[in-house]
């Protein structure tokens, strides 16, 4: 688990010093679901359990659409007139909205 918070938190500081000089790049590095891919290892390691890393994965595809709207207000902040915590702000209540609602009125998986 130690190893696992390592690399996560060195992704999150690798990709804000990059996104500091290459915004671009910076966004590239957070498409690419490298805690994904190390979550889904850890997982297998773990177990060696298919059917486990299954259902991750299809949690995973619902619900990475479905945080998808916390970008728009950061997108879009300096047309609506908001600074970065007002933009963020309504973007944590938009995705946990999107996501909340799945969670309440989606089908459930079995376990």
């Amino acid at each position: 688990m130690l190893l696992r918070a390592i690399i996560a938190g060195l992704v999150v500081a690798a990709v804000s010093q990059i996104a500091d000089r290459y915004p671009r790049l910076g966004a590239l590095l957070l498409t690419l679901p490298i805690v994904s891919i190390v979550a889904f290892v850890a997982v297998w390691w773990k177990d060696q359990d298919l059917a486990t890393v299954s259902k991750l994965s299809r949690e995973t595809l619902v619900l990475v659409p479905l945080g998808l709207p916390l970008f728009i207000p950061l997108a879009i902040s300096q047309r609506l007139g908001l600074g970065f915590w007002g933009a963020f702000a309504l973007g944590l209540i938009l995705a946990s909205t999107t996501i909340g609602l799945w969670f309440a009125f989606g089908p459930k998986l079995e376990n």
